[in-house]
């Protein structure tokens, strides 16, 4: 175990300033955690899969934790290794022997077992949501459940809140299980073997996309931050000094970034729209899925990525025609088929060649500054509403002091292209600017979906387990309705152009 050598390092640290001081006279001190961690050169981490913390994609790592565990590691100058374990009861116990640094389980500091760790928060609000299959009777509150069987995972938040709540509820009753994960819990619910359960909130609008047939029915107890945990046997330079980091990539903006990357999408996509969208992947999705993996790779994007533009353009119909005259599987106006040299907008491969081309030079017009992904949403709104007119949202951002090189930032200032005192001051005019803010958030959310469908290194939700049949598209029900623009961001629910980690 990677702190065994760090522990006997400091243990012969101790006993030499012992001796030390016994013949010189001269005291000396053991390093601090921190300063082990420096001279090692590493950051051992462990932490457990799941798409709010650490995924191993076909691109790399990813994963709202990781992104910060990576520049944290950075800013202190040394190596991120990265344990995976089976689950938040495996890095309780490594913590509780100081065989890491510190450990991401997605939980928030309750009294309990977490409380023997330091813990620093992470930026995230999250809460225990108690769901239930459509089938079955909505229940309003807690004392619903006397006699019902409920379901929750091991070693999270939900077991404290319950525990709380049988306090006033005495014949509350559930189960846990240790060998199941959020997704495991809710693919029961779906299914129906679990009429209702307990999961995070960040977890279950990360995942509930695939579950269509779970619905929430409320909130237990109050929403707290999501933290690291670091072992009681360590001093507090390390958690200090992780503190500090998470202080200052709030104060410059950073940490909104960051979470807009990984959550900012995630309320794009309602009950409906995740039946269809699932039920389109299994039957139209592999009629065109070679097409959009060829023409991705020609003009050096992410296929799931030129997918998603097109679900979202045309619902992968080819012959598909707009009241305007956009037409084809992409979409795209005569103008644009000409200037790119497609002369069949109907045909589907024709289109998809001319709408990855396209996409490609409208991304290679976005400054090269601009980081990505944030580059590729710019690109996105503008292949929605032309680079002009995303050009003057950039200026309005900018004359009112926020940053134009950031899509968080200038996303709230597109609309204003729809009102009058806004657009007569900009160069090309009025804009239906609420539609490309739509355009991204939508396929942001359909390449997520895709890239968990299609991801070799960590097992995606079964296919067959979340297509449904389109009978009940008629039916009421948001997935994700929650985040406000002036609140902070609750995860409840993200490289290069060709390396977009799976939640973009």
């Amino acid at each position: 175990m990677p702190r065994i050598f760090a522990a006997f390092t400091g243990a012969s640290a101790k006993i030499a300033c012992l001796l030390g001081a016994a013949l010189t006279l001269t005291g000396c001190s053991q390093p601090s955690t921190l300063q082990e961690i420096r001279e090692e050169g590493v950051l051992h981490v462990i932490t457990r899969t799941a798409p709010s913390i650490y995924v191993e994609s076909e691109d790399g790592p990813t994963g709202y934790d990781y992104e910060l565990a990576k520049l944290f590691a950075n800013e202190l100058g040394v190596k991120l290794r990265i344990r995976v374990a089976e689950d938040n009861t495996e890095i309780l116990s490594v913590l509780e022997k100081n065989y890491a640094h510190l450990g991401m389980l997605g939980l928030s500091s309750q009294p309990g077992p977490v409380d023997q760790h330091h813990t620093v928060a992470t930026g995230i609000n999250a809460q225990s949501i108690l769901v239930y299959n459509r089938d079955v009777e909505r229940p309003e509150s807690l004392a619903d459940l006397t006699g019902k069987p409920l379901h929750v995972v091991a070693d999270s938040n939900h077991e404290y809140r319950l525990n709380q709540a049988r306090e006033e509820i005495s014949e509350l009753q559930w189960q846990v299980h240790p060998g199941l994960d959020a997704a495991g819990v809710l693919s029961r619910v779906e299914s129906g073997e679990f009429p209702y359960a307990m999961v995070s909130s960040n977890e279950l609008d990360l995942n509930h996309v695939f579950y269509p047939m779970v619905k929430e029915a409320f909130a237990v107890g109050e929403p707290g931050e999501l933290a690291w945990f670091f072992p009681s046997a360590q001093d507090d330079s390390l958690a200090k000094a992780a503190r500090q980091f998470i202080e200052t990539l709030e104060a410059d903006g950073t940490l909104a970034q960051i979470a807009e990357r990984f959550y900012g999408h995630l309320d794009r996509l309602n009950y409906v729209g995740a039946r269809t969208f699932m039920h389109h992947v299994e039957n139209r999705l592999p009629k065109y899925e070679s097409l959009f993996r060829d023409y991705a790779r020609e003009f050096d994007m992410d296929w799931r990525l030129l997918a998603a533009i097109g679900y979202q353009e045309s619902h992968w119909r080819p012959n598909a025609v707009s009241p305007t005259g956009v037409r084809g599987l992409m979409m795209l106006t005569r103008n644009t088929a000409s200037h790119i040299g497609i002369n069949n907008r109907l045909d589907a491969e024709e289109s998809i060649q001319g709408g990855a081309k396209y996409f490609r030079i409208v991304h290679e017009k976005i400054p090269e500054r601009i980081p990505e992904p944030d580059r590729t949403w710019f690109a996105l709104a503008s292949y929605n509403v032309g680079f002009g007119h995303l050009e003057d949202a950039r200026r309005l951002t900018e004359g009112a002091g926020k940053d134009p090189d950031r899509w968080m930032d200038v996303k709230e200032f597109l609309p204003l292209l729809a009102e009058k005192e806004w657009y007569t001051k900009t160069r090309f005019g009025y804009a239906r600017g609420h539609e490309p803010v739509i355009y991204v958030q939508n396929i942001r959310r359909y390449y997520d979906v895709l890239a968990r469908l299609n991801e070799p290194a960590t097992p995606a939700p079964d296919r067959e387990a979340q297509i449904v049949k389109m009978e009940e598209s008629q039916k009421a029900g948001v997935l994700s309705d929650r985040l406000q623009p002036d609140e902070k961001l609750r995860a409840g629910l993200p490289a290069e152009l060709g390396m977009i980690p799976p939640t973009l």
